[in-house]
């Protein structure tokens, strides 16, 4: 039987922001691993170095722990 992890972290929103839901509740906005790493020991999880790489722990949705960078925009027609 597989389970979800209780930790997800959302791709960069436009301001490079990444939704945190732990429990499935809205926990806040990551702006770094350290932030992400903050909200998951508030909430009484491991927050160790190693546990950012748990796929038990963590599910990183639209890139991993160390893809911080808001989108590219998308390609505009000149004129």
């Amino acid at each position: 039987m597989s389970t979800r992890p209780p930790v997800v972290v959302q791709p960069p929103a436009s301001d490079g922001g990444r939704q945190v839901t732990i429990r499935g509740e809205p926990t806040g906005t990551a702006y770094s691993l350290f932030d992400v790493l903050d909200l998951v020991h508030r909430a009484g999880l491991p927050g160790e170095d190693r546990a950012v790489d748990d796929p038990e722990l963590i599910e990183w949705r639209g890139g991993g722990p160390y893809d911080w960078n808001a989108p590219e925009p998308p390609d505009t027609p000149d004129g």
